[in-house]
């Protein structure tokens, strides 16, 4: 069940389907993103995708162990931000779920050295 969530939530990514997101996670879900910082999955997603103009996802790996409720998914994402910029870099998102299935805290880890000036250029 994790894996399939994991990977609707992939797929809900790359389209841009914010609700469809949203609808993944507890109504107390949050996502820790090295650039947003810590915030509840309904305001991250909706301040991504203002920032967002596409995104292409290409998953490398899922990482996962039976009796664990947390799954890790490590993918390249290429973003092209609402200026026309693109960045592409890789990311590992840990997922924590609670016994319902629904994702309690999504941890973003990559390396932000180009991606955080760009972002920070669209809020100038």
């Amino acid at each position: 069940m994790k894996k399939e969530i994991a990977i609707q939530y992939l797929k809900h990514l790359e389209n841009g389907e914010v609700e469809n997101i949203i609808d993944l996670f507890h109504s107390e879900g949050i996502v820790d993103s090295p650039i947003y910082g810590i915030k509840k999955a309904n305001v991250f997603y909706k301040e991504l995708n203002n920032d967002t103009s596409n995104s292409k996802l290409t998953l490398r790996g899922i990482f996962e162990e039976n009796d664990s409720k947390t799954i890790a998914l490590y993918f390249t994402y290429h973003w092209t931000l609402k200026n026309k910029e693109v960045v592409t870099f890789d990311v590992v998102d840990i997922i924590d779920f609670d016994s319902n299935h629904k994702i309690l805290k999504l941890k973003i880890i990559y390396d932000t050295v180009n991606a955080r000036q760009l972002v920070n250029q669209l809020n100038d």
